[in-house]
């Protein structure tokens, strides 16, 4: 599985991708976040987190350097132990939350993606 931000006609870079960038070209490109590290912006713990999610949560907003272009993201860190500047990469986790501990169908929360890892 890649983390797959697209890059447009102006060579700006976006995660996620959009039909138009931001200056409103087209996509000519993908490119998989997964082979970059990044650096932590902030970082937050939530204490609060909906049914499923592991408590305490912590989410950091990193930056990719991509050929000189910022692209910025969102997402779980793996350790409640990480500060702004810290370099990360993104890992792949099978299940970013348990899928049968809230109200709807089990099949229907089934939530993989990419956590971010200090490296």
């Amino acid at each position: 599985m890649t983390m797959e931000a697209t890059r447009y006609e102006d060579g700006s870079i976006s995660y996620p991708g959009h039909p138009r960038g931001p200056g409103g070209t087209e996509p000519v490109e993908t490119i998989d976040l997964s082979e970059y590290t990044a650096e932590v912006v902030t970082w937050t713990t939530s204490t609060a987190t909906p049914p499923g999610v592991r408590e305490p949560n912590t989410l950091a907003i990193v930056e990719f350097d991509v050929d000189g272009e910022s692209v910025r993201a969102i997402g779980q860190v793996t350790t409640d132990d990480v500060e702004t500047g810290d370099d990360v990469e993104p890992v792949y986790v099978e299940e970013l939350r348990e899928p049968g501990a809230g109200i709807r169908e089990p099949d229907s929360q089934d939530w993989n993606g990419y956590q971010f890892e200090p490296v």
